[in-house]
């Protein structure tokens, strides 16, 4: 048995990844084999394309997606053949056939679609504990979300709304301050036309001069400064991604003159350690699309064979939403 499969044989731009026909073993123990429908694409998959993560090579690409198990390892019990999953953190998921550890996969509940899935944990995920834990948003805080358009963005925004803060977003173009908009901001600031000094100040202009509580960037290089200088005394920058490039070093004395500010890099693999805690997070996620509270916006689907396509789309950082590749 083989499935199609997109490999990266060396590091490199998009026209280094490769539709390949690859073997599919039979699940070991604890672990599902799942049918595919649908594979969400991340910046960390651009990250481990390019190297930035780097593993040995050659290797099949991606993380995220959801589908229907088709076989059961030794020992699985809590999962069924023809059970709906997804799943966040599965090596190799740019697939038709993945084999995976059934505790990396969540349970579908009737109401939320396959692809919404797909499109949903991973960054849905992500903001959970970025509003939850990281910074645990309190009714009456400011936020500022940076690219709140984009597939985590309008989940911040979402659950910053729900939480009861006043949301500053900001984006880059007016079909994106439409969609923050709609998401709940309650002002949009566009950065593209702005400077770093700039857009601090119009944060602080909003804001009666104060600065925010804390600043969700997964912008990284091209915001850093404009975050640091938009938050209050004893405010939060919270950098979780770097979209346009990774943060060079800087002296932490800095902080001091700013106001005493905290900066925090977090990651999945701290707060999704346990499979309680993924669990948690995951099924509320999944709640509140089938309550209506959290609205998935699916900015694109792309075939497998096309994966390079959907990593030029998202690199630009002209896409909305969430990208997703249909085996």
């Amino acid at each position: 048995m083989a499935t199609q499969a997109i490999v990266v044989g060396e590091y490199g731009g998009p026209e280094v990844l490769e539709v390949v026909e690859t073997p599919v073993r039979e699940p070991g123990p604890c672990e599902i084999r799942v049918t595919v429908d649908a594979v969400g694409v991340n910046f960390r998959d651009i990250y481990q394309r390019t190297g930035i993560s780097a593993q040995e090579t050659p290797f099949v690409l991606g993380l995220e997606g959801a589908g229907t198990v088709n076989a059961l390892g030794e020992g699985v019990t809590e999962l069924a053949v023809g059970q709906r999953v997804a799943w966040a953190d599965a090596p190799g998921s740019y697939a038709g056939e993945v084999v995976l550890h059934a505790e990396r996969a969540v349970p579908l509940p009737e109401g939320v679609p396959t692809d919404v899935a797909a499109a949903a944990l991973a960054q849905g995920m992500t903001a959970h504990y970025l509003t939850h834990s990281t910074y645990p948003v309190q009714a009456g805080d400011t936020v500022l979300v940076h690219a709140a358009a984009g597939g985590t963005g309008l989940l911040l925004v979402q659950l910053a709304k729900h939480l009861g803060a006043r949301v500053l977003a900001t984006v880059s173009t007016d079909d994106k301050e439409r969609l923050a908009r709609g998401a709940g901001a309650d002002e949009v600031i566009r950065y593209d036309e702005l400077s770093c000094a700039e857009l601090a100040a119009e944060a602080r202009r909003r804001t009666d001069g104060e600065g925010v509580g804390v600043v969700y960037d997964g912008v990284g290089a091209a915001t850093f400064e404009a975050s640091l200088a938009s938050l209050r005394p004893r405010g939060m920058l919270v950098l979780f991604g770097a979209a346009s490039g990774m943060v060079p070093p800087f002296d932490l004395q800095r902080l001091i003159g700013a106001g005493s500010l905290f900066v925090t890099r977090p990651i999945g693999a701290h707060y999704l350690a346990t499979r309680e805690e993924l669990c948690e997070r995951a099924d509320a996620v999944l709640s509140w699309i089938q309550e209506g509270t959290l609205d998935i916006r699916i900015g694109g689907r792309y075939p497998l064979a096309k994966a390079a396509e959907a990593h030029i789309a998202l690199a630009s950082r002209r896409t909305t939403g969430k990208l997703l590749l249909i085996p």
